[in-house]
């Protein structure tokens, strides 16, 4: 059973039957679930998520004022529910995964990853929001919601970006994809410094997954998780692989080394797997922006789009922002 089911099933048949015999009068205001860290709110758990954080738990959400009137007897309350049920041990949580469970107010439980300002107010607000807590406070499931003041904001936030907000992250993508994948991994493969030729192959991937999630509207989540949760896109689903492709290949140093054919290029080194893996990600991402409007090039090198992409910004601040800003 995943952890998802695990909590609606402990709500309903442990959880809500306290509530309905000691906090009647609560239960048509407070709102139930599971939302936040961990891989069952992304629905990614499995056996080996079960070694910590993992066991019958829920989210209870109170209004500010209900929290101040019932926030420590409901707390108590819960704390005193059976630890195992349906045969699963009790919760065995890790130095740094408390708080993930129990009950909380509304507004504190949103600051944790966003801030107070619910929802963000600005654009340049929601540039700098951390996107993996923009995944996890929209990841999970609202059992029921009496009043609909919890999930009034991760309504908002589900929504996804503004659209002038997602272009600019484009842009910077697209310019650290060129600078990283197109432009150092080979200078770094030429002078025979392959740990930065790493470094920059590193974080080609990240930029390239995290392009990946922009052109297909959804938050990308924690490092661990970010390939995984590309399994169900519908846009750009190739790119996945590619990068699997990448990161299974071998030291291609020897490639970098001459005697070269005639015609050699060394600024796109084809003799190199990896450079031709780079080079076919960012073709597809080139046609996906093409697709989207967001530009008319059809150069090979992302750089060349970054300035076409910046054009398609509506808001005059995000506009004077650096291209790799956001």
């Amino acid at each position: 059973m995943q952890g998802l089911e695990l909590a609606k099933r402990y709500y309903e048949e442990v959880g809500r039957p306290m509530l309905e015999r000691d906090f009647p009068e609560l239960l048509p205001r407070l709102a139930a679930g599971l939302v936040g860290e961990g891989s069952e709110c992304l629905g990614f758990d499995d056996a080996i998520s079960q070694d910590h954080d993992f066991g019958a738990g829920f989210d209870l959400w109170l209004s500010a004022e209900d929290y101040n009137q019932y926030g420590k007897a409901l707390q108590d309350a819960y704390d005193r529910l059976p630890g195992e049920f349906a045969g699963i041990p009790a919760r065995l949580t890790s130095a740094r995964g408390g708080g993930r469970v129990g009950v909380f107010e509304i507004e504190a439980f949103y600051s944790r990853f966003i801030g107070m300002e619910q929802p963000p107010r600005s654009l340049m607000r929601w540039l700098h929001l951390p996107e993996d807590k923009l995944a996890a406070v929209t990841g999970g499931a609202v059992f029921e919601d009496g009043l609909g003041e919890f999930s009034a904001v991760r309504e908002e936030l589900r929504k996804y970006y503004p659209e002038d907000v997602r272009i600019k992250k484009i842009a910077a993508r697209a310019a650290k994809m060129a600078q990283s994948g197109q432009y150092n991994y080979g200078r770094c493969m030429r002078r025979g410094d392959t740990v930065a030729a790493m470094l920059a192959l590193d974080e080609f991937v990240r930029q390239a997954i995290s392009m990946v999630y922009l052109l297909n509207r959804t938050y990308m989540p924690y490092y661990k998780w970010m390939f995984r949760g590309m399994e169900k896109f519908q846009i750009l689903p190739e790119v996945a692989e590619k990068i699997r492709e990448l990161s299974v290949m071998g030291d291609t140093s020897e490639m970098w080394k001459p005697p070269f054919p005639p015609g050699w290029n060394p600024y796109v080194n084809q003799l190199d797997p990896r450079v031709g893996r780079i080079e076919k990600i960012c073709q597809a991402v080139v046609g996906e922006l093409r697709k989207q409007g967001l530009t008319d090039s059809r150069d090979a090198f992302l750089e060349a789009h970054t300035w076409e992409i910046m054009k398609r910004i509506q808001d005059p601040e995000l506009k004077k922002c650096h291209v790799m800003e956001g």
